[in-house]
């Protein structure tokens, strides 16, 4: 189990690297407490997860692998799910800076997520679905 848990921690710092993302539990936790729909995660817990002291539960690591962008059989295995194709991630082809755009928006509330969806669709001639 302890290794099963390093290799976890290589795989998690390697796709947060990959992704732009800074390996540091401050950074993470500030992305995954704005992403997790549970309990806030300490900073103190993710340095467990980014150590290879402590695995995360399987929702955290669904959470862990949608701000990195990989599957979460990836990031927790290092495998490739084999049920049916992959998701494809909408936000791959995405920029650092549009990255840390989605990542606040994502902070932001019902009202000012509704004011950033018109502000949209009023610069792109598209229609915005509340």
């Amino acid at each position: 189990m302890k290794d099963e848990k390093a290799e976890f921690a290589k795989r998690l710092r390697t796709a947060l690297r990959e992704a732009g993302i800074e390996a540091s539990a401050a950074v993470v936790e500030k992305r995954f407490n704005s992403r997790y729909g549970g309990t806030p995660v300490t900073a103190q817990a993710i340095s467990q997860w980014l150590n290879g002291r402590v695995m995360p539960r399987q929702d955290k690591i669904r959470t862990l692998a949608s701000i990195v962008g990989v599957d979460p059989q990836t990031l927790q295995y290092g495998t490739p799910s084999r049920t049916g194709e992959a998701r494809q991630d909408w936000s791959a082809g995405l920029g650092p800076q549009d990255r840390v755009m989605v990542d606040g928006y994502l902070t932001l509330s019902s009202p000012q997520r509704k004011l950033v969806r018109e502000l949209v669709a009023a610069l792109t001639g598209v229609s915005a679905k509340s």
